[in-house]
């Protein structure tokens, strides 16, 4: 099973990785982050794959993929 995480602090929320996401495992935070941004969360752990297409993506380098 796949893990994903997300630094909450340095993640801006531009949401690619929402995009780039085939399997739709990522959402938007109901949260803000310390910057005031809200950033990128895991909605459907369940369903990542590890392909790692979010953090290619990501222009923050704000996502590490675990397989």
């Amino acid at each position: 099973m796949a893990r994903v995480e997300i630094a909450v602090e340095t993640c801006k929320g531009c949401e690619l990785c929402v995009v780039a996401c085939p399997r739709k495992c990522l959402g938007k935070s109901r949260a803000a982050n310390g910057k005031g941004y809200y950033p990128a969360a895991v909605a459907e752990p369940d369903k990542c794959t590890g392909c790692a297409m979010c953090a290619l993506v990501c222009p923050d380098v704000a996502i590490s993929v675990w397989r």
